[in-house]
């Protein structure tokens, strides 16, 4: 169990980065019917490299994959970062319903979740071109926290998926990398300490089903990618504990691919995507090395 002071601290982060106000973006297009297949558009306010469009930089919000999350509380990151010269492409997808009874809303949505995450990196490309002609679809980060540092593992992965799997490609997604921030990116480590209150069994659709449906779902069980991979993570993080990061970087090694793990001393769950915290500039930082 955390100690007063850190629960303390967590608490502030998190009071923090849920108190800025919503960022509205320039643009908002759909990749689907469903009112949360949308994506919100960022433009690039000046650019980072004059006489070049944009990278693109694509936000996969967190939240544990439950309802009550949604794109609005990354808002605030995707301005950030739009403010450093990137075109942001913040995506929204179907989450956990609210739940039956007075337990807390389900996380995730079996098959549904992953169907959107495909969707729209596959609809991005032409979206952008037709609604933000600043952005450069060619150099595109994807980046995510939480629950969606898991999309974004998975995103950059879906060529390794088992070959009946709906959403396998047969290529590498053409991405410059994925920056994943405090990301739930090992699922056996993530259901053992029983991360958000089991949402890791809850996305997969309950422990009947979780041995089957993980080498579908699990970053860990997805390597190696060939796909530049950084993950940031801060020590202190309550959430998403660090064991979950290391044990997806562990995994990468032994699969022979070097991923990034960038360890913040005395930093929690919610700065990597706050933009009053010292934390969020090392992401932006990060994002930097593969964008550019």
């Amino acid at each position: 169990m955390p100690d007063d002071a850190a629960a303390s601290r967590a608490a502030a982060e998190e009071q923090s980065v849920f108190s800025h106000p919503e960022v509205a973006p320039d643009a908002t297009v759909a990749y689907g019917d469903h009112p949360d297949q949308v994506i919100d558009l960022h433009a690039p306010h000046g650019e980072a490299v004059p006489g070049l469009p944009a990278p693109l930089i694509v936000v996969l919000h967190g939240g544990a994959w439950r309802a009550p999350y949604d794109r609005r509380h990354i808002s605030p990151f995707a301005d950030h970062l739009a403010r450093r010269g990137y075109a942001v492409a913040s995506v929204e997808y179907r989450r956990g319903d609210e739940g039956a009874g007075s337990g807390e809303p389900v996380a995730g949505r079996w098959p549904d979740t992953f169907d959107d995450v495909a969707a729209a990196l596959d609809a991005l490309p032409a979206l952008v071109r037709a609604a933000l002609p600043q952005a450069d679809p060619r150099r595109m980060v994807v980046t995510g926290h939480s629950a969606g540092g898991h999309l974004a593992l998975w995103a950059a992965a879906r060529h390794l998926l088992p070959a009946d799997a709906p959403w396998r490609t047969d290529r590498p997604a053409p991405l410059r990398g994925v920056v994943a921030l405090a990301p739930i990116a090992d699922f056996t480590v993530a259901d053992k300490l029983d991360v958000c209150g089991g949402a890791v069994s809850q996305l997969l659709g309950g422990q009947d089903v979780f041995a089957e449906r993980r080498p579908y779902a699990d970053p860990a069980l997805l390597l190696p990618t060939g796909i530049a991979t950084t993950l940031v993570q801060g020590r202190d993080d309550l959430v998403v504990p660090q064991p979950v990061a290391e044990s997806y970087a562990d995994a990468a090694a032994k699969a022979g691919e070097v991923v990034g793990l960038t360890l913040l001393e005395d930093v929690g769950h919610f700065p990597l995507i706050d933009p009053a915290a010292d934390a969020c500039a090392v992401v932006a930082e990060e994002i930097a090395q593969l964008a550019w």
